[in-house]
């Protein structure tokens, strides 16, 4: 099945989006309107994109001691991808906006980062947008947002420090006020920065006018020293070049410095860099120090910041999947056209016989039906949560809530689960084209070396894990894990009525209330060491649930929509919930176990143990 076929069955048949043409906001959209956009995403990405992938990951970017160098390939395709409107498809239309549903425009993207991840959808420019449009002034979302919207400039996330990494409490970067006027600036409290940001992505370029920074800072207190934690922590706008109150640029440059690129393992096309922020090399107004506006109040900056950090979770959960869902469909090609082997028959093989193609040996099929349960999976647990997101923002007040807080706890989920299991789709495209798949001349490496990164950006395994268990099954007593529960039992009930998937069914149901008996145990110790050290196994094994009531979900649709002969599209996708029943949900018994008992065996091995 293709991306587009796959999309079009659960966008329509299985979400229903449609009938968000219902709603006020997306009254002027149909099918016809999303599948003429999705035309044009898979245009672009098809001549602009997936050619070059290749190119992007041999010619990675380098300085030249004035500017960063890119292949002409990235600028060319970041330019279509402009001109597209896709930056602003789901804004007003008086900012030049589709009004996109936010699930037709994640579906939209997914051809952008199929195509070439490397090359990327500019996700941090309308994650930085959309943070400023929600936290900043009137006149930060006219000269900042609104210019990333139309496409002069591009955005970026300062979180992590050489010395800090994911322990934000830690960052060290200085914001002091500009002189006694600073609250006077119209583009809001004006500040003075100081200090190193590493691992920025799009963190210098040529590929637009400006480059708009969204810096986490600290403003000393009244002696001079920050104040420690995450609640000293306050948010900044940094651009690259100075602008006005227009957002023209004045031809002076802001005292941000690259300090270095990194050399990745993938992602390669994207530069990742290491920023020095009020080094003096470009004393702006005649003084060292970067000039940053502050966004929201002091101490508030990882509160706004998480609005862009928990939809860049959501953007690579659908990233590694769309990583997984190109190895997929480069292994099924390979498997179909490769002949090896012979097949056994009663006798065992005849070596007379012709050879046939792999597919037509068993672990192959196993492989190739892994990464298909695996990727389609994903695509379906991204889908929904885009689709949340539409709900929280055009539903009614009650549907708004409801969500608001599952897309609360499954946001660790969309990001974390793809990131493994699509990385091991990747792994399994490899072993498939056996020794080839190994080498540069077949793409399945390329796709598993740019989808490694997945478990680690924006918010390592263990950060979400910690996430999942320490908070979100937690929060308002338990209540996101309650409708979470009130939805599964819903999905269960309706499949009961067709055969075929009612032993699915009391297995997903059997299985959640394992997971939910070990949440109450996870915290019998009074212990957060001791109830958090397996949160990563709890975590494998919620998304493992999660992801079997997602495909029995999917497959109660095919049941609805199709008769009793079902075609080759309703068959491969019952054949998924089928594996991920028989092959997957079983796995939890193992990581719920080391849950339930707070094994602490690598805990208390001493460190020389190691």
């Amino acid at each position: 099945m293709s991306l587009r076929n796959t999309l079009s069955f659960l966008l329509y048949d299985w979400l229903q989006v449609e009938q968000l043409s219902q709603r006020a906001r997306y009254a002027d959209h149909s099918r016809e309107t999303f599948e003429a956009v999705f035309d044009t995403c898979e245009r672009i990405a098809v001549e602009k994109y997936a050619p070059f992938n290749r190119l992007v990951d041999t010619q990675e970017p380098h300085f030249d001691g004035e500017k960063v160098v890119l292949p002409q390939a990235t600028y060319e395709a970041r330019k279509a991808y402009a001109e597209s409107g896709m930056l602003s498809a789901a804004q007003d239309y008086e900012l030049g906006g589709m009004q996109l549903p936010f699930v037709v425009d994640s579906a939209a993207n997914t051809f952008f980062a199929k195509a070439s991840i490397s090359i990327g959808s500019n996700m941090l420019t309308t994650g930085n947008a959309n943070l400023l449009m929600a936290h900043g002034t009137a006149l930060q979302k006219q000269v900042f947002a609104h210019n990333e919207f139309n496409g002069r400039f591009t955005g970026t996330m300062c979180l992590s420090e050489p010395q800090a990494g994911s322990s934000l409490s830690d960052v060290a970067t200085r914001a002091e006020p500009d002189g006694p006027d600073y609250e006077a600036d119209p583009l809001g409290p004006r500040y003075r920065l100081r200090g190193n940001k590493m691992w920025i992505s799009s963190g210098d370029h040529e590929l637009s006018e400006n480059i708009v920074h969204l810096v986490l800072a600290k403003v000393p207190d009244a002696n001079g020293k920050l104040v420690p934690g995450v609640k000293g922590i306050s948010l900044f706008v940094v651009p690259k070049k100075m602008v006005d109150t227009q957002g023209q640029l004045t031809g002076e440059r802001n005292d941000v410095v690259l300090a270095g690129l990194n050399h990745k393992l993938g992602w390669r096309g994207t530069t990742n860099t290491l920023l020095n922020f009020g080094e003096g090399k470009y004393p702006v107004r005649g003084a060292a120090g970067a000039i940053g506006y502050r966004v929201g109040n002091v101490g508030d900056g990882l509160r706004c910041m998480f609005h862009m950090m928990n939809e860049a979770r959501i953007a690579i959960g659908m990233a590694a999947t769309m990583l997984g869902f190109a190895g997929y469909e480069a292994s099924l090609e390979y498997a179909k056209n490769r002949p090896q082997g012979r097949p056994l028959g009663a006798g065992g093989k005849d070596a007379a016989a012709p050879q046939v193609p792999i597919i037509a040996h068993a672990d192959v099929r196993r492989m190739l039906l892994a990464q298909k349960a695996y990727t389609e999976g994903a695509l379906a647990l991204n889908l929904l949560a885009a689709r949340l997101v539409d709900e929280q923002h055009t539903g009614d007040a009650p549907s708004a809530a409801e969500a608001q807080l599952l897309l609360e706890v499954l946001t660790p989920i969309a990001k974390s689960w793809p990131s493994e299991w699509c990385l091991e789709a990747n792994s399994l495209a490899i072993q498939i084209h056996g020794g080839y798949g190994y080498t540069r001349d077949f793409p399945v490496e390329q796709y598993w070396r740019d989808n490694r990164l997945n478990m680690i950006h924006e918010g390592t395994h263990g950060i979400q894990a910690n996430d999942l268990l320490g908070r979100k099954v937690r929060m308002q007593d338990g209540a996101g894990l309650k409708l979470l529960t009130q939805r599964m039992k819903a999905t269960a009930e309706q499949a009961k009525q067709w055969p075929a998937l009612a032993d699915f069914a009391g297995q997903l149901t059997q299985a959640w209330d394992q997971v939910l008996h070990t949440t109450a145990l996870a915290w019998q110790w009074n212990d957060a060491n001791r109830s958090l050290a397996n949160a990563v196994p709890y975590m494998q094994a919620f998304g493992h649930v999660v992801l079997a009531w997602i495909w029995l979900d999917v497959v109660c649709a095919v049941q609805t929509r199709s008769d009793a002969q079902l075609d080759a599209a309703a068959q491969g996708r019952m054949a998924c919930a089928q594996f991920f029943f028989h092959y997957e949900l079983p796995k939890i018994g193992a990581w719920l176990q080391v849950v339930q008992t707070g094994d602490t065996t690598f805990v208390d091995l001493i460190e020389e143990g190691f």
